[in-house]
């Protein structure tokens, strides 16, 4: 079982990550900017986080393995957000991820037509800034964090044993 000090870290895990997804809603759906698909994918770990988080902390056993799925998972978003700060700065071209739009079997002309007449998002775009660093920027900061944090936790707990 997790100290006390590590079950805090975990819960402000749970907040940030809680509150991480929120604001990416309220930006896209409150304010209006619309997110590029590796903004979009790049939501992905903090929905695993909370759910993750939310095992530790209620089921209270098997925290070893939580905690590495959860490295990994931080591990992900800080890779998918080095990616896009690349294409961001212009040092990646962008991928087809960033061009990909929803195309089904069962597409219709007038879906065609919708979807070709509406403005994609570029990756390399950056349409909102919180003190001057893009969203991507402060998701490298915070996944780095979350790391350095999850590795505390589970060499506490290799200690421990």
């Amino acid at each position: 079982m997790f100290n006390l000090k590590s079950e805090i870290y975990l819960k402000i895990i749970f907040l940030f990550s809680l509150i991480a997804l929120i604001s990416a809603y309220f930006i896209e759906y409150v304010l209006g900017y619309q997110p590029c698909n590796l903004c979009l994918i790049e939501r992905i770990p903090y929905g695993l986080s909370i759910i993750l988080t939310s095992l530790i902390l209620i089921l209270k056993k098997n925290e070893k393995f939580f905690i590495v799925l959860l490295m990994v998972t931080f591990v992900f978003s800080f890779a998918i957000s080095l990616y896009h700060l690349g294409i961001e700065q212009g040092v990646f071209d962008e991928s087809t991820v960033c061009a990909a739009k929803d195309f089904s079997e069962n597409i219709t002309k007038e879906d065609l037509l919708e979807q070709l007449s509406r403005r994609t998002i570029s990756c390399k775009d950056v349409t909102f800034r919180i003190f001057g660093l893009s969203l991507t920027t402060i998701n490298i900061v915070i996944g780095l964090l979350f790391i350095i944090t999850l590795t505390k936790i589970y060499t506490k707990y290799e200690k421990k044993k």
